[in-house]
């Protein structure tokens, strides 16, 4: 599928680093930004957006136990620096919005991905049209330095049966007023 551009958007690399913190960051030096600007804006191409159903109708029918449960989606972030002060710390804010399942399968996991994919450098306004849910995941050693590995149910919408860390989305059921918080 073409973008409204008339162009497939390029992709220069498997992955970008958009934040490093070495010594991480304590809970406290932690906030979430969550407001309905930051969720998922449609993509202009009527047709690459009604994909979106089609892809998941398609996966639905090879998997009805798949659902459509919300998500929180990662709109970007910014840091705080110590107000001047070399000695305070920086702190991270996380921008959120929501997004659900079903348009992170015919967004992100489509095979047309690069197709939602604004032109851009900026990461944020590049990924704007996609589901870009926010995930989790861990590397947990054990006291006897084994490290844990997950078997993932053949059941599931991504990587069936495969061998991962633990992790994954939240859920955001239980969200309602994002202005206010």
């Amino acid at each position: 599928m073409e973008g409204s551009s008339g162009k497939a958007p390029l992709v220069d690399a498997a992955f970008q680093l958009l934040l490093a913190c070495p010594a991480g960051l304590s809970r406290s030096q932690v906030s979430v930004d969550f407001k309905n600007s930051y969720d998922r804006e449609p993509h202009p191409d009527k047709k690459l957006e009604e994909s979106i159903e089609h892809i998941w109708n398609c996966r639905l029918a090879v998997s009805p136990s798949l659902f459509n449960g919300s998500k929180f989606r990662y709109g970007g972030f910014h840091m705080i620096d110590g107000e001047g002060d070399l000695e305070k710390p920086q702190n991270l804010c996380i921008h959120l919005g929501l997004t659900d399942y079903k348009t992170f399968v015919g967004t992100n996991l489509s095979h047309e991905w690069e197709h939602f994919l604004v032109p851009v450098e900026e990461d944020v306004t590049r990924c704007r049209h996609t589901a870009s849910p926010l995930g989790n995941g861990a590397i947990v050693e054990t006291a006897d330095s084994q490290i844990l590995l997950l078997q993932r149910s053949v059941d599931v919408g991504e990587f069936p049966g495969h061998v991962v860390f633990p992790g994954g989305h939240s859920e955001a059921h239980s969200i309602s007023d994002r202005e206010s918080q």
